[in-house]
């Protein structure tokens, strides 16, 4: 693999956006390198056969039925609150309009 330069650095700082200093430049160079070889190690890995996976442990959804069961009405849920309106948990404010 081609060698990382400065001014490769630099380009890409450019492209994204991001003012790196001169002494930021000179160690991103060793940083970004370093990541560039690890892929390169990565991209080395026998894959063939391998199926594709989004997780590297089998995930399965744990769900349970829907089921309707009796439940609080409004008026014992709010009678421990503090203050209520309209059916409703009143809070104080914490955010302005703006």
């Amino acid at each position: 693999m081609a060698e990382l330069t400065r001014d490769d650095v630099a380009h890409l700082a450019g492209l994204a956006r991001i003012d790196l200093s001169d002494a930021e430049l000179d160690k991103m160079v060793g940083e970004l390198g370093v990541i560039l070889e690890s892929v390169a190690t990565v991209q080395q890995s026998p894959i063939e056969g391998v199926e594709p996976m989004s997780h590297p442990m089998p995930i399965v959804n744990v769900t349970r039925p829907d089921v309707v069961r009796p439940s609080l009405t409004a008026d014992e849920a709010l009678s421990g609150a503090p203050e209520a309106d309209h059916q409703r948990f009143s809070v104080p404010r914490i955010l302005d309009e703006d």
